[in-house]
């Protein structure tokens, strides 16, 4: 394990140290507990689109078309309606209160992909400030496992084109675009991506660089920084105007060249006797210095607006979905000063030790983003600190829970609902079956309860996301949900998908 040196602390704890806002908005979140979801409209009718989810700040339902070709973006609204003299609860709805369009007004359709490109449905990220989305759209992956001559990675599929789309949630205006060609970017979840304030980086696999780019107020996409292959605006000049290489050969990239240099001084300084630092080096760096060069970049995200935390490991885990007991590393990189200011194992008790402490530092997307101030985690939530302290203790093996919580970070960006029924100082729930991560779930034919913390037998509203009754298969066929909840609003969506049948699509609202 690398010892970390005092900068990569106070990384860290400047950001902790100064009282976040949400500790004390989370009190009047108390209002929450009595304004609840009351009834469901099951089946409502509604387009056949393919839903997304909510934007943080309420104003909008991303959906997309089922051939994956267009954008489709409504504004929630709510149901009214009258009746003569008293209004008595029990009251059936009317017809209307059946109908998507009752609680959501279309605001337009405009097709994003073109050809052969096809909409990435699990791709979005908000633009809180200026009412942005950006969208990914992509061609057919190949498994191209040959590596070119332009510095493609060995074993990395490829991607004829990945276009992201900047638009504007107002009108629909295509604001900019960003094109990237025989390349991979892992768009499952958002997952290659990574939004902080104005600024996005985006992980080019492929070919092993990270784009910084900036979203101006004005709607283009510059990009500001590459880093990669190099890491100073003028390194690749600088080279080729003093480098003298011999045919066939070259240089490491830049940012493993960094990485490195670090790991080098840190083996290094660690042993204080100068006679045993060469034998010291020879167990600690250099034994292992090939499979530091193998290296690839996995996934980076913005700790500030200076530092990326990038995730390393090898090529076969960089496009696997299972890469639970793999080995990775993490490093912290100052984009400024080029330099890697320290360095992790995936089992790293340091580095947990962060994640315990600091977690609210990594899944912000800004300081001064609202609602991701709203959302529960362990550093924010006594609630939540007594649910991970409990696994922890549960664990048979320290270092294998270590890598298990490390797989959520870097931190996938916009993938926790900010909605008051996941607090976890208000509502208790089984997060088997639902929670604020934006993940699919295996269905449950019974309803899912939010029970109220503070009345431990009080069931304060239930989500059945099947129709009302069941289903004609009787519950045998398999079955995922999806729940959309809307930020501040009593409102959520259900939507159930059972193989070889139509979608199933409730409402769930406070009448």
């Amino acid at each position: 394990m690398f010892r970390s040196n005092n900068l990569t602390a106070r990384i860290f704890e400047r950001q902790i140290l100064t009282p976040r806002p949400g500790t004390s908005i989370n009190l009047f979140r108390h209002f929450y507990e009595n304004v609840c979801p009351s009834h469901t409209v099951y089946d409502i009718d509604c387009p056949d689109l393919s839903f997304r989810k909510f934007t943080d700040d309420g104003q909008f339902l991303i959906g997309f078309s089922r051939n994956h070709q267009d954008l489709v973006v409504y504004r929630p609204s709510w149901l009214n309606y009258s009746c003569k003299g008293e209004c008595p609860y029990s009251l059936d709805l009317p017809p209307k209160a059946r109908r998507f369009d009752s609680f959501f007004r279309h605001l337009f359709t405009i097709s994003l992909a073109s050809a052969n490109e096809f909409i990435c449905k699990d791709f979005f990220l908000y633009v809180d400030p200026y009412r942005f989305g950006l969208f990914a759209t992509s061609t057919a992956q190949v498994n191209d496992n040959v590596a070119s001559a332009d510095g493609a990675i060995h074993g990395v599929p490829s991607i004829e084109k990945i276009t992201f789309h900047l638009v504007r949630l107002d009108d629909g205006v295509v604001l900019d675009e960003k094109a990237f060609y025989n390349d991979f970017v892992n768009l499952a979840h958002s997952t290659g991506a990574f939004l902080y304030d104005d600024l996005l980086c985006i992980v080019s696999l492929r070919y092993q660089t990270i784009h910084i780019l900036q979203i101006r107020e004005s709607g283009n996409l510059v990009e500001v920084r590459r880093i990669g292959p190099y890491c100073q605006e003028d390194d690749e000049l600088f080279l080729q105007s003093h480098a003298q290489v011999s045919p066939g050969s070259s240089f490491l990239p830049g940012i493993k060249q960094r990485l490195l240099s670090f790991i080098f001084r840190k083996t290094w300084n660690e042993e204080a006797d100068q006679s045993m630092r060469v034998q010291h080096l020879k167990k600690k760096f250099y034994f292992h210095f090939q499979d530091y060069v193998d290296l690839i970049i996995w996934k980076a995200q913005f700790l500030d607006r200076h530092h990326l935390l990038i995730k390393f490991g090898s090529v076969d885990g960089g496009v696997s979905r299972n890469t639970d007991q793999g080995l990775s590393f993490f490093a912290v990189y100052n984009m400024e000063t080029t330099e890697v200011v320290t360095f992790y194992q995936n089992s790293s008790e340091e580095m947990y030790s962060f994640f315990e402490r600091f977690y609210d530092f990594f899944n912000s997307v800004s300081r001064n983003t609202l609602h991701a101030q709203y959302i529960s985690s362990h550093t924010n939530n006594s609630h939540a600190l007594n649910q991970l302290l409990n696994i922890k203790s549960k664990s048979g093996s320290f270092s294998q829970f270590v890598k298990k919580m490390m797989m959520t970070i870097p931190y996938t960006c916009q993938s926790h609902s900010p909605s008051p029924y996941f607090d976890l100082s208000l509502f208790r729930y089984d997060d088997k079956l639902i929670s604020a991560i934006d993940r699919h779930r295996h269905s449950t034919e019974h309803p899912i309860k939010f029970i109220s913390l503070r009345q431990p037998n009080v069931v304060k509203f239930k989500i059945k996301p099947g129709v009302e009754g069941g289903g004609p298969d009787g519950g045998r066929a398999k079955k995922v949900s999806s729940f959309l909840f809307h930020p501040y609003l009593p409102l959520v969506l259900s939507i159930q998908q059972t193989y070889m049948q139509p979608t199933v699509v409730n409402l769930h609202f406070k009448r």
